[in-house]
């Protein structure tokens, strides 16, 4: 295939990706919504009103933007899994693997799936964070660059998981027992500065805290970790995810029968 055809491909599976989850936008961008207001009801006006200000600024101002990534992270990994190993379940992968469409077109088009619908659901909630609390962003470009590399990021990871997925089950365990405990322990409702020492260092092995951090100085000006080493861990998570993924590909790891 020369280039051309495959920018046409790339377009199509990009196409249905994002038809796959905007036709059912009531279970796929509204639920992150109602959660997020949720969020900021509870942890923001009944929680938040008694906890000092940190950083110099409210603690509902101060969440927004780790509540804003846990819902990019979320839905940018959920969708590439779910697609993919619906995929292989159904077995349309097989059509597509036959072909003669690169398989680096192919994992484009799946994450090009999660980027989209991370930052629809990025975008949606963070008009919900408007009603809530103030926003100025310090820095436009930091906050677009963090808001696309965590979604290409997490939908990479997804799709990892999905190739190995075997059961629906499958799909639900990583989400459940690793990236939601990393998540939650990724500084989104909290500073490391709060904790003792240990724990700090024990904070820093956690790469979403360097994703939530460099969003907060994208919206904020304020960040617990150095900017530029959190860019090189989030790019360098996304070259090798990359590559390890179009390595399964190329050898076909979970699709052989």
């Amino acid at each position: 295939m020369n280039f051309s055809q495959q920018m046409i491909a790339l377009k199509a599976i990009v196409i249905k990706e994002y038809l796959r989850f905007i036709r059912i936008w009531i279970q796929t961008i509204l639920p992150p919504a109602i959660s997020v207001a949720l969020y900021f009801i509870i942890f923001g006006e009944l929680i938040g009103s008694q906890i000092s200000d940190i950083d110099g600024y409210r603690y509902m101002d101060y969440i927004v933007p780790g509540l804003i990534l846990m819902s990019v992270i979320s839905n940018a990994y959920g969708n590439v899994v779910s697609s993919f190993f619906g995929a292989k379940f159904q077995h349309s992968i097989e059509e597509m693997l036959v072909s003669p469409l690169p398989n680096n077109i192919i994992l484009l088009g799946f994450v090009s799936g999660g980027l989209a619908r991370g930052m629809i659901v990025g975008l949606v909630v963070t008009v919900v964070a408007m009603f809530f609390a103030d926003i100025h962003i310090h820095s436009y470009t930091i906050t677009v660059a963090v808001f696309i590399l965590t979604s290409i990021l997490f939908s990479l990871a997804g799709f990892i998981n999905a190739v190995y997925a075997k059961t629906f089950d499958d799909i639900t365990i990583i989400p459940t027992f690793v990236l939601t405990p990393l998540t939650y322990l990724g500084g989104i409702f909290y500073s490391i500065k709060m904790l003792p020492e240990i724990w700090q260092n024990i904070s820093l092995v956690n790469p979403i805290l360097y994703m939530v951090n460099a969003f907060r100085y994208g919206l904020l000006g304020v960040s617990d970790v150095d900017l530029t080493s959190s860019f090189i861990i989030i790019v360098a998570f996304i070259v090798v995810l990359y590559y390890f993924s179009l390595r399964l590909l190329n050898n076909g790891v979970g699709l052989k029968p």
